[in-house]
């Protein structure tokens, strides 16, 4: 996989990430309305009509919805559904779920891809912990998106970090197995994979203009998961809790730019 150690990954244009920071915003500006939105009693399937709702009146495609025949708009994952869950009417909210919403917009042909866990109400001590950590583990791994690393100095900084964070919130934290980030561009999923531990100094080049989709996932319990019967929901196989953080970044020469940035009002 790691093998061709003079390719870089795909640089892109200023003007391209222009646009994928506009899409990433409008991304942004979903999540936020999602989560002002989840109160207890609520479907996950309203939080997917706000997200599309805001998303297509951007002028903007919701890039989950019909892909590989996905249903949503948004993925709705609570407490121990680690990614993939399918927005429901059945699936009803409430005091103390740990929801993650992943969402992504196409705008002028380019993606922006962001996920972000919070609590409905008052989380417990033990989810506070582990949705907190997994916030720190994105914000300290994207550090090391900058031009001359390669791929797995990433790789190596989310595993590094999500260590550090055992000890800062004094609790034990499990990396899931076989899901990662990845590159982002003109599709949704694009080339490098990017495992969220392992070993650094291998894999393509990062350059100015490099732009992947960095997304830690870490659970109270197991690195093990299980796929319902809709062939998409993945759930913690000891039903722990599970905590997905998630941005688009670019590599620039004065370090990492965030293109899924949220609105803080």
């Amino acid at each position: 996989m790691f093998g061709r150690k003079n390719k870089a990954i795909t640089a892109r244009t200023a003007g391209e990430l222009d646009v994928m920071e506009a899409a990433g915003r409008i991304v942004g500006e979903a999540l936020v309305a999602v989560r002002s939105a989840a109160k207890p009693g609520m479907s996950t399937l309203e939080l997917d009509e706000i997200a599309e709702e805001i998303i297509r009146g951007a002028d903007a495609i919701p890039s989950f919805k019909g892909y590989e025949g996905f249903p949503g708009s948004v993925c709705s994952s609570v407490n121990d559904v680690v990614v993939h869950g399918i927005p429901s009417s059945a699936v009803i909210l409430s005091e103390g779920d740990l929801v993650s919403i992943d969402c992504g917009a196409i705008l002028d042909g380019w993606h922006g891809d962001s996920a972000w866990t919070f609590g409905v109400g008052e989380l417990s001590a033990a989810d506070s912990a582990l949705n907190d950590a997994t916030a720190q583990v994105l914000a300290d791994g994207l550090a090391a998106m900058v031009p001359g690393n390669r791929l797995t100095d990433v790789s190596a900084a989310l595993e590094a970090a999500t260590r550090a964070a055992e000890d800062d919130f004094g609790i034990d934290l499990y990396i899931v197995d076989g899901f990662g980030g990845h590159g982002i561009g003109r599709a949704m999923h694009e080339d490098p994979y990017l495992p969220n531990e392992g070993r650094g100094g291998r894999g393509p080049r990062i350059v100015a203009g490099s732009v992947l989709a960095i997304e830690p996932m870490l659970t109270g319990g197991t690195v093990h998961t299980k796929t319902d019967a809709d062939d998409w929901t993945v759930r913690t196989a000891d039903g722990s809790r599970a905590s997905h953080w998630e941005h688009t970044v670019a590599a620039t020469d004065s370090g990492a730019r965030i293109l899924t940035q949220r609105p803080t009002a």
